[in-house]
């Protein structure tokens, strides 16, 4: 099974489409609720790869793991909980933690307005300008669920913005070789900051790939829906010769 997390304001629903790709090819995808972890207190980054590995071993003997964006940033946490649990892992759009504490201040600072706005005010107008931001605009409609959803779940989503704040995440490269599962790491050909970021850190995996999928920027499991799908298909496609 693959357990999908999903980015910064969003759902397990956003991996639906991709779900029903995979499972033509008999492989399950299941996409997890991530303010699950902060509905009712705060969860930092390793407490929630303690708790999200405790779960996953519980239900699955042979899990895949896949993080896009903040998803990422929770799954290599995962990974570096228990690397020997995961068969493979995919991570899309991810980075490996700010490396200046400066940045970090003013990263947390970022997030901490950005969960404000998410806490009150009008919905639909933080929907807007989150995405105008400009690493998330795309020439490319995607098919992202609508975010009525999150509307009831606003304080989880607040607290979440703040608990796994960039800011707030260690700077991973240092611990990247202690993973050593199977590893794809794609990226946008149109995001090349976070390009940089799958290169700098795939370069420390012990078995890690990256990929760059052309044409599409952040977004790129929707954005680029079957390459996507196809990338990921032939990746696990290979474990399965090994």
């Amino acid at each position: 099974m693959i357990w999908a997390l999903h980015g910064a304001v969003g759902m397990e629903a956003d991996w639906n489409q991709f779900a029903e790709v995979m499972g033509t090819s008999g492989c399950e995808v299941k996409g997890v609720d991530l303010w699950q972890f902060v509905e009712k207190e705060g969860c930092s980054f390793e407490e929630f790869g303690v708790r999200f590995c405790q779960r996953v071993r519980a239900e699955d003997q042979e899990p895949i793991l896949l993080g896009y964006s903040l998803g990422g940033r929770l799954a290599l946490h995962a990974l570096l909980e228990d690397s020997a649990m995961w068969r493979a892992a995919v991570i899309v759009s991810a980075h490996p933690g700010l490396q200046d504490d400066e940045a970090r201040v003013l990263r947390m600072a970022s997030d901490a307005h950005w969960a404000g706005r998410a806490l009150v005010g009008s919905w639909d107008r933080f929907l807007q300008d989150w995405n105008a931001q400009g690493i998330l605009k795309s020439e490319h409609p995607t098919a992202l669920m609508a975010r009525k959803g999150l509307e009831s779940r606003r304080a989880a989503l607040a607290t979440g913005l703040m608990e796994w704040s960039l800011g707030k995440q260690d700077d991973l490269r240092p611990r990247l070789g202690e993973i050593g599962c199977p590893l794809l790491w794609l990226s946008g050909e149109r995001d090349s900051k976070f390009g940089a970021l799958a290169a700098e850190s795939v370069s420390l995996l012990s078995k890690g790939v990256h990929e760059i999928v052309p044409g599409v920027g952040h977004r790129v499991p929707w954005e680029a829906s079957d390459d996507f799908s196809r990338k990921v298909g032939g990746f696990l496609s290979k474990l399965k010769r090994t």
